[in-house]
């Protein structure tokens, strides 16, 4: 008895190998899509001051290390900062603490799509590595001019206002550019940041809501 010749159906190969091309390209998109959202965008350079693998503004050589996250449009952050930051200034000033200070990102949704957070936190990071002795005056001019959640934010324009009125000319096109727009998002990520301020002695957490954690702080800067 004869069999049958089996013919091959090449049009359903044909698509089947099209669907299959096709999910490995839109796997690709979403792969480059993922990285792009995580990744931390163009590498500062590293100074005295600023250690721009870690992230830390650093000052004073104390034994004692205190280290602040904070992300320029929050609220809680520039009260913190007026309540705690001459003490920490003069506490690193006089030798007492190492204070780093690390510019992050997490509040990008309460500034109407313009990524406030992001590009407050990219530009403190232009002045760091440009103009480092004009760090603590630029980020404590960020938070007297801290805009309203909910609203735009300040422009790059009114950011290189900022920078230059603080003696920080040199950031200028750094500012303008966005050049570490993604920087605070990815510092954020890398220090598993979910809530500003945070803060760190010798790198151990601190619960500031907890009265033995807030006088290990106090004592220091006391």
């Amino acid at each position: 008895m004869a069999v049958a010749k089996k013919n091959t159906n090449w049009f359903a190969v044909g698509v089947s190998a099209a669907v299959v091309v096709v999910l490995i390209a839109l796997g690709g998109v979403v792969w480059f899509m993922n990285n792009q959202a995580t990744s931390p965008g163009a590498t500062p350079t590293s100074n005295q001051t600023f250690d721009a693998k870690t992230g830390a503004i650093s000052f004073g050589e104390g034994k004692d290390e205190i280290a602040v996250f904070a992300d320029f449009q929050c609220p809680i952050c520039k009260s913190f900062e007026d309540q705690f930051g001459a003490d920490l200034e003069a506490a690193a000033a006089d030798g007492r603490i190492t204070l780093s200070y690390h510019p992050i990102a997490i509040l990008d949704r309460y500034s109407q799509g313009t990524e406030y957070s992001s590009r407050s936190a990219g530009a403190a990071v232009c002045v760091a590595e440009s103009n480092p002795d004009k760090y603590l005056d630029f980020a404590k001019a960020l938070f007297e001019n801290q805009p309203a959640e909910n609203s735009t934010g300040l422009t790059n324009e009114q950011l290189v206002d900022i920078a230059k009125q603080v003696g920080a000319d040199d950031a200028a096109s750094c500012i303008t550019d966005e050049t570490y727009r993604k920087f605070g998002a990815a510092q954020a990520q890398a220090h598993d940041i979910k809530g500003t301020p945070t803060v760190e002695v010798n790198g151990k957490r601190l619960n500031l809501q907890d009265a033995a954690d807030m006088k290990t702080f106090t004592d220091l800067i006391s």
